[in-house]
């Protein structure tokens, strides 16, 4: 894909234009390194909130990225930050390399990984699997080859396996932590947003015969199991940036519901 489409692929210009020089960037610094550069999460299936999103992306690439390479993207999105700063800390994306793209497994080895204006070097967890079918499924190539050129698809027994997981073991140590949604990297109200929000895909995909974005997910969750819930499922849903939640333990409730429902 050329630099002037990339400033077509969303609805949003300045998100356009952001990928525009994140693509620009990235292919000055790694040249043929660079196997391809993909947007994913909300902006490719529809369920993209300016209030609330953030930008996802992934970038592969043939081998790790040298010590002067790590600096030089820090740098890019140091500026990018600078230039968009509604979106400073709303770029998230990893950098990983074509071998890790070969297996369902979580790579054993980290990968640099943007987010909360931060550069942070990080290992895959359950979160694996759920990913490699939200690329296969909804990944747009913004360069190189589509991305079902480079991976095979996932089958939902896997991701509702591995969602089942990452409750266990992600989410349920949450209930006896009374710093559960604080952090000194992101805003407690988003963490609290996000919980609720994957609550919901998690009982999504446990009872039915799909994945299913934050917003279908949160619906069918409103309508299928009602008040208190539909009540908390709602007040995520409406969160932006700058908004309060307050709800912690009856998130953590939320989390103890979820947990009965998937077991």
């Amino acid at each position: 894909m050329e630099i002037t489409e990339i400033e077509n692929i969303t609805a949003y210009q300045d998100v356009n234009t952001l990928l525009a020089l994140l693509s620009k960037n990235l292919t000055e610094i790694l040249d043929g390194q660079l196997v391809g550069l993909y947007l994913t999460g909300s902006l490719t299936y529809g369920d993209f909130d300016r209030g609330s999103s953030d930008i996802d992306f992934l970038a592969v690439l043939t081998h790790t990225l040298s010590a002067k390479q790590l600096r030089l993207i820090e740098n890019i999105h140091s500026h990018i930050g600078k230039d968009f700063p509604v979106w400073k800390k709303r770029i998230e994306g990893s950098y990983i390399t074509k071998n890790m793209l070969s297996s369902t497994k979580p790579p054993k080895e980290s990968r640099p990984y943007v987010n909360a204006g931060k550069m942070w070097n990080f290992v895959y967890g359950n979160e694996w699997i759920l990913n490699l079918y939200a690329l296969y499924e909804y990944g747009i190539a913004l360069l190189g080859p589509d991305p079902k050129e480079l991976i095979e698809s996932v089958s939902l027994d896997e991701v509702r396996e591995a969602s089942k997981r990452n409750l266990i073991q992600e989410w349920q140590p949450k209930l006896k932590d009374p710093s559960a949604f604080k952090s000194a990297d992101y805003d407690s109200n988003h963490l609290q947003a996000y919980a609720v929000l994957t609550m919901c895909r998690i009982l999504y995909v446990a009872k039915n015969d799909g994945v299913a974005s934050k917003r279908v997910a949160s619906a069918w969750v409103k309508k299928t199991y009602g008040r208190p819930w539909s009540d908390l499922v709602k007040k995520a849903e409406d969160w932006q940036h700058g908004k309060e939640m307050n709800a912690e333990e009856q998130i953590k409730d939320f989390i103890k519901f979820t947990i009965k429902e998937v077991e």
